[in-house]
């Protein structure tokens, strides 16, 4: 073989390590301008990370892949919901301070706990740092996202006072009971005991807090619905909601066929969510509360599951899942 032939094969090789060098130091002059963190810090935790496979496997096969008739088993289970019966029992007293405080219901934090970790059981088997270096910087689909979030997750520690090389997580790099991002965990994380600390891995009053304020920051509205099924009149037209915000009146989406169960007013604001069920097409009318909801993961397959889990919690024994 000729040799000469190699030359650009043996150029490129060199090129990817500098251009991985590169890419290292630019963002650790992002962190420490950004976010004024040590220098020295950031070198020493970065050289902590490794790249994990496993990791890059996980995140190309989420379980919001799936139709709705194979997602809503995974987490409207008897056992679900009778844990998160349980937990409310256990919890009631902080949850319905919590409740009164925010108007976020308790049995909607408790789904978000029993969707996220089962209740505290499963926070995640992935070293944080891990996580988030190897998507940062070896998953391209979504590298400026993550290469983010290990940013604030160097903020986060240097705020917190948190070890990072013991941070364990899901395999996008979310932690603690309610599984919040690093941004997220600076952004909405709260301090509900008063010790002067946000601990969202040991602290339940701090988790309750911060769950019910991530709602309420994002418009959770007290009192009022969050999905409804739609009956679906015969001529009905063919229409796609395109967006999860509630975009249209219930009025307008009467027009078009699909019609809300029980007295919802007509001037308020809904979108259309159809989700593909065990009987076929399920078409639901999403409420302001159901975008809040996909604010904290924008599958609407999680928003409806997360409501129907805080539904049956709520039901209280005898209760049943929604249909």
């Amino acid at each position: 073989m000729n040799p000469l032939r190699l030359l650009p094969v043996f150029a490129l090789c060199l090129a990817l390590p500098a251009a991985a060098d590169e890419a290292r130091r630019a963002f650790i002059d992002e962190v420490v301008r950004t976010h004024g963190v040590e220098r020295a810090k950031v070198e020493a935790m970065l050289g902590e990370a490794r790249y994990r496979q496993s990791i890059i496997d996980a995140i190309t096969r989420p379980a919001e892949a799936r139709p709705w008739k194979a997602y809503r088993p995974i987490f409207l289970t008897d056992r679900r919901i009778a844990d998160g019966r349980a937990f409310l029992a256990e919890h009631r007293e902080a949850l319905a301070r919590v409740e009164a405080e925010t108007g976020v219901p308790a049995a909607l934090i408790v789904a978000i706990l029993g969707v996220e970790t089962s209740y505290g059981r499963i926070t995640g088997s992935h070293r944080v740092i891990d996580a988030l270096y190897t998507l940062g910087f070896h998953y391209p689909p979504r590298q400026s996202f993550f290469r983010s979030e290990l940013a604030h997750l160097f903020a986060l520690a240097n705020e917190e006072g948190l070890d990072i090389p013991s941070l364990m997580g899901s395999y996008a790099g979310a932690m603690g009971w309610g599984q919040f991002m690093p941004s997220s965990y600076r952004a909405y994380a709260k301090d509900g005991d008063g010790d002067g600390r946000r601990d969202l891995f040991g602290s339940l009053p701090d988790v309750f807090a911060s769950v019910a304020n991530y709602f309420v920051a994002h418009g959770w509205e007290p009192g009022q619905p969050v999905a409804v099924r739609a009956q679906v009149a015969a001529d009905a037209e063919s229409f796609v909601a395109g967006t999860l915000e509630p975009k249209f009146e219930v009025a307008e989406l009467s027009r078009k066929g699909y019609v809300p169960e029980g007295g919802i007013g007509h001037d308020k604001r809904a979108t259309l969510v159809t989700l593909e069920g065990d009987a076929g097409p399920e078409h639901w009318i999403g409420f302001r509360n159901f975008y809040v909801i996909t604010r904290y993961n924008r599958s609407p397959l999680y928003a409806m599951a997360v409501h129907q889990l805080a539904e049956a919690i709520a039901a209280g024994e005898g209760g049943r899942p929604a249909p």
